[in-house]
């Protein structure tokens, strides 16, 4: 089905709401032209106003134009007779004309002298002789009479015919002409008000028959466009109560249903086709097209419709009809006979609710209890349920079987009294009261009955006013309390020994404390002999370096024979033997010092951004020599611009510490040492790798501390004192960083030292000396070569 479409709400549809509209042809024909009119009419009683109006102005402008024109023709002639008539009183005699001067209306005709016109005599010299009628006031000239820059006066009668604007600023129509021989002047002056009387009265007259007219189409078109809007208004009203009839009629689930018995047709609303899933094809639906989707269990509309033939009554009733994709939708009619007062039929009005939910709700609630009383079934207590009449509800065979009941007996319905009348209480041997109380509106007690059985009933309230009473075999409960009270028992004796053990435990915990505090003693005299040990070791340093630099000075000078030769040739041996002995003792006691510096916290480092190639290269310059000599070959790969923050002499140690070891450590001829340098988040990593013997694993936990080394002192192939790598350590952790190994024995080993970058964040950690070092180092040139070290570290 299609849904009908609607072009204006005054053509949507032939019915509102089953009901129909007036359908004869005029009607029609006017609903089609409605909307053109109702835009047409107005404007064609403007256009017809406005070309009456134009028409009216135009025939007023021509009748004043033919106005003006017989009144320039008029004063013109009146001027020229005016001069002839004094002309010839002027021939006959200067008496008579004289007289004439004085008396210019008895010179004209009486037909020229109209109401308003004016005769001047004016003299050569410009002065007003005569005037009819008179002017008031006292005699002026005609320039005073005429006003100032006038053509007329200038021009004369050349000038014509002329509108004039006098000196006192009315408008007038005026002629001159000259009398001959040069004896004066006539002028004939005519206002333009009295020759426009009778035009103005004619538009006077014909302005109040245009507003007239325009009064009458003006109402007629305002009462044609309030009563399309009126008509407009009441369909939109109709419409709008259509749509909010089928609003609520869709929000609650119903549909209406007009069913025009003698014609057998029916008329659903929208909400009734939504709700079973349709579209409106056609305003009404026949009664055999509705018959068909009405399930056949649940009675066919004939019956129903022999049914209201016979009797005027109501109708409700229950009905399946098949919704658009095919399932059955519950529908409830509600409806009545109502008589039609136009035909004098008779319609079936009424309500569709849908009530398929209802239907399944219902279906669901008996499953549910069903599934309730299964449930209460299964259950092991005794169940039983009374409402606020003492009626039973609901019980399960627990019960009954407790109080030896049959189903007969225990019937829902039946009062409590009848139901207990007829079965057995069970015996019981005693019974505890109010053991849980849980207000007034619940209680449990428990009972004891002769066959050793514990039985726990719960009686509450419910919120109808009845109550549910629950019993449960709590026999395995109480034989479980009993043992918790023989468990009771023994855990008693328990905390007892309990109690014993902890005496016990506090005189070990007085012990132990005693031999904490004695503890506490011995390492406070291991810290004192530990710093007595750094002391001592400084202090012999210092004292041991100078009978060392003498001997080395002395064996210097006696192998380079400066006072005279020695004589035999193994005395310079023996001289060059004591200085190599004197420089490794130096160097031991130089790591020494170190070492007790760093244990004693009195090293202080001056951390400034230093470019790693150029600190590699000044290290290598000091094992270069030792790694020529072996054969050895040492790789350097470092990342371009790569630096990092810390102290010059420290890194320097560090460096040098690493490279000693791995040439010392690594076997002569093709062994291999590779420098590498990376970048890694906010560190740098300096790898020191050599194909040396390598490192046992049991040795690497040791390496690191002061004096560990990897060989023993019975195998010991290599000297060295054992600071080297723990000096490093320490300088790195200094830095904070830190240094880790890796070694594999017999394939080599690689050292690992982590330093930090010099970010914003290290920079601004420096104290200010520092600082401001590590600015001046920043502003020196790019891939400058850092200083060298005041001293040289001697090997490991």
């Amino acid at each position: 089905m299609l849904e009908a479409d609607s072009a204006s709400l005054s053509a949507r549809a032939d019915t509102i709401l089953g009901i129909h509209r007036p359908q004869h042809a005029a009607h029609v024909r006017f609903v089609r032209a409605e909307t053109w009119l109702r835009f047409a009419l107005p404007a064609l009683f403007a256009t017809f106003l406005i070309c009456f109006a134009a028409v009216a102005a135009l025939l007023l402008q021509t009748q004043r134009a033919d106005v003006m024109r017989a009144a320039v023709i008029d004063v013109d002639a009146v001027t020229r007779l005016a001069a002839a008539a004094f002309a010839e009183v002027e021939i006959e005699g200067e008496a008579k004309a004289v007289a004439a001067h004085r008396s210019l209306g008895d010179l004209l005709p009486p037909g020229l002298l109209h109401a308003g016109r004016r005769i001047l005599l004016i003299a050569p010299d410009g002065a007003i002789v005569a005037a009819n009628p008179p002017l008031p006031g006292p005699k002026r000239t005609l320039t005073e009479h005429l006003g100032e820059m006038q053509a007329l006066s200038t021009l004369g009668e050349r000038a014509g015919v002329m509108n004039v604007t006098l000196a006192d600023g009315s408008e007038v129509i005026a002629a001159l002409r000259n009398l001959p021989g040069g004896r004066g002047q006539v002028a004939v002056i005519q206002p333009l008000v009295e020759i426009t009387a009778a035009w103005t009265t004619r538009m006077r007259n014909q302005a109040i028959l245009l507003g007239a007219a325009a009064l009458v189409i003006i109402g007629t078109g305002i009462a044609y466009a309030l009563q399309t809007r009126r008509a407009h208004a009441v369909d939109r009203v109709c419409e709008q109560i259509k749509q909010r009839l089928d609003t609520a009629l869709g929000r609650g689930r119903c549909g209406l249903w007009d069913w025009d018995i003698p014609r057998g047709r029916i008329y659903w609303s929208d909400s009734m086709y939504a709700l079973l899933g349709y579209h409106r094809e056609r305003e009404f639906l026949s009664f055999g097209d509705v018959n068909a989707l009405v399930h056949p269990d649940d009675g066919d509309l004939y019956s129903l419709a022999r049914h209201l033939a016979a009797s005027q009554s109501t109708v409700d009733h229950e009905f399946r009809v098949r919704g658009a994709t095919g399932n059955w939708i519950w529908m409830r009619m509600r409806a009545e006979i109502v008589p039609d007062t136009l035909d004098g039929g008779r319609h079936l009005v009424g309500i569709a609710l849908d009530v398929t939910e209802q239907r399944m709700l219902a279906e669901l609630n008996a499953t549910a209890d069903m599934r309730l009383r299964d449930a209460v079934e299964a259950i092991s207590e005794a169940f039983v349920l009374w409402d606020t009449g003492n009626r039973l509800v609901l019980c399960n065979s627990k019960f009954r079987h407790l109080h030896a009941l049959s189903p007969e007996d225990a019937t829902p319905g039946k009062r409590y009294a009848e139901i207990m009348g007829r079965g057995v209480l069970p015996p019981v041997r005693r019974e505890l009261r109010d053991l849980e109380p849980s207000g007034a509106t619940a209680r449990t007690f428990e009972a004891e009955l002769t066959d050793g059985r514990w039985l726990q009933i719960s009686e509450r309230r419910t919120k109808d006013g009845g109550y549910v009473s629950v019993g449960t075999d709590i026999t395995n409960l109480k034989r479980h309390q009993e043992q918790l009270v023989q468990s009771e028992r023994e855990l008693i004796e328990t905390v007892r020994d309990l109690k014993r053990s902890r005496r016990t435990l506090e005189l070990q915990t007085q012990q132990l404390a005693d031999l904490a505090e004695r503890y506490l003693d011995q390492k406070a005299q291991a810290e004192g002999a530990n710093q007595a040990k750094s002391e001592f070791l400084a202090n012999m340093s210092h004292e041991l370096r100078t009978p060392l630099n003498a001997i080395m000075g002395f064996a210097e000078l006696m192998e380079s024979e400066v006072y005279g030769t020695l004589g035999s040739p193994r005395y310079t041996d023996y001289c060059r033997d004591i200085r190599s002995s004197g420089d490794y003792l130096l160097s031991v006691i130089d790591d020494i010092l170190n070492m007790s510096r760093i244990e004693a916290q009195k090293v202080k480092l001056v951390p400034r951004e230093i470019a790693v190639a150029s600190a590699i290269e000044g290290s290598l310059k000091l094992v270069g020599e030792a790694a020529r000599a072996k054969s050895l070959t040492v790789h350097v790969d470092v990342v371009e611009a790569l630096s990092v923050l810390a102290d010059e002499r420290a890194l320097h140690q560090i460096l040098t510490n690493l490279l000693q070891n791995a040439v010392k450590f690594t076997p002569s001829g093709d062994g291999r040492i590779i420098v590498k340098a990376r970048p890694a988040g906010d560190s740098v990593h300096i790898f020191v790798e050599d194909t040396g013997i390598g490192i046992p694993k049991s040795a690497l936990r040791r390496l690191g501390a002061p004096f560990q080394q990897v060989e023993t002192n019975l195998t010991r192939s290599h000297k060295g004192s054992g600071l080297g790598l723990a000096i490093a350590r320490s300088m790195a952790e200094l830095h904070g960083g830190g240094l880790r190994i890796r070694s594999q024995e017999g394939l080599g080993t690689i050292v690992m030292v982590r330093l930090p970058v010099p970010t914003p964040e290290n920079l601004r950690a420096l104290s200010p000396e520092a600082a401001q070092e590590t600015v001046a180092s920043l502003r020196d040139a790019a891939g400058a070569t850092a200083r060298r070290p005041e001293r040289e570290t001697a090997p490991v």
